[in-house]
């Protein structure tokens, strides 16, 4: 999922009190590479208060998007890694300290961008590995070496 990134699109141990404040995050990160317009950063929010915290998807992981037609202009991914988790509301797999923001341009796209990340955290060390990382350079520096 490493070479996925643009490192515009990363944020490391960010500062957020809330699961909204961490959706935009991601959201802005992703409108800052150009992959979406701004609407786009309210629709991935508003999925989650009108659908529930479904995108949590795994312990500590949460998947933040919106649909093509609300603002994706390009694919994209960005990361936010949190240096205190948020609840989302999810029991299974509250707090998260993950947040993956996706723009897929196609339902194909989509599920495409859905495969690489699932195979990226299919290993528990990738997803330590990005708990632990201090910064954008580690990120990229060791990041590659850590999904294989």
């Amino acid at each position: 999922m490493i070479y996925l990134l643009r490192k515009e699109a990363v944020a490391i141990k960010e500062k957020v009190k809330t699961w909204d404040e961490a959706v935009r995050k991601a959201g802005e990160l992703l409108y800052d590479i150009g992959a979406v317009e701004k609407s786009y950063i309210e629709n991935m929010v508003k999925i989650v208060e009108d659908l529930g915290p479904y995108i949590v998807i795994a312990p500590g992981i949460a998947l933040a998007h919106a649909r093509p037609e609300h603002g994706v202009r390009e694919n994209g991914l960005s990361l936010v890694t949190l240096k205190n988790p948020v609840y989302f509301g999810n029991p299974d797999n509250d707090p998260v300290e993950i947040v993956i923001g996706l723009a897929a341009a196609a339902d194909s796209d989509h599920t495409e961008l859905l495969s690489r990340i699932a195979e990226s955290f299919s290993r528990e060390e990738f997803k330590e590995f990005l708990i632990r990382v201090q910064d954008v350079e580690e990120l990229f520096k060791r990041g590659e070496k850590s999904e294989t």
